[in-house]
């Protein structure tokens, strides 16, 4: 949309935006000014000369009704899901589907919860499978943790061997 309006804009500086006697605005665009307008926006001179168009016709480029088949979800719905997908982050498309449902009364597939989240960037991810730990791994681990916040006097103290035991 930013980039219509910057086109309309470009589009009002060329022309002489007074409107005439027969009430329509300044006159029409040379096709020289119009490939200077789409190599300064970097779009085609037909994008241009079709938006200039629809300016004088309609008084504005915002884009036209479209066709095609109506979403099912209402931007509140897609909402709704986006959360309880971030607050139940091991919940599945099914349960989700399922939970929309119950608390709208409105009837999705899975394929689409996988649409409406991952255009809000969440996707489904398998969780990290962990390396179990040995009773040897916990010990270290332990004996880490016991020392992680001795000042360098304490250490001073310890005299350091091949066996040291957990060192």
């Amino acid at each position: 949309m930013r980039k219509f309006d910057s086109v309309v804009g470009r589009l009002k500086a060329w022309t002489h935006w007074a409107p005439t006697r027969s009430g329509h605005s300044g006159g029409l665009l040379s096709g020289s000014q119009l490939s200077l307008i789409s190599k300064e926006l970097g779009i085609t001179q037909s994008v241009v000369s079709r938006l200039w168009q629809r300016f004088q016709d309609d008084g504005n480029v915002s884009r036209c009704y479209s066709t095609g088949r109506p979403r099912v979800t209402t931007p509140n719905e897609d909402q709704y899901l986006a959360v309880t997908a971030k607050r139940n982050r091991r919940s599945t498309t099914s349960d989700l589907s399922r939970q929309l449902s119950s608390a709208t009364g409105t009837t999705v597939s899975r394929q689409t919860v996988y649409r409406r989240l991952g255009h809000i960037g969440l996707y489904a991810r398998r969780p990290v499978r962990c390396v179990p730990l040995t009773a040897t791994h916990c010990h270290l681990q332990l004996t880490c943790r016991a020392h992680a916040l001795w000042t360098p006097q304490q250490w001073s103290c310890v005299m350091f061997s091949p066996k040291s035991p957990g060192l």
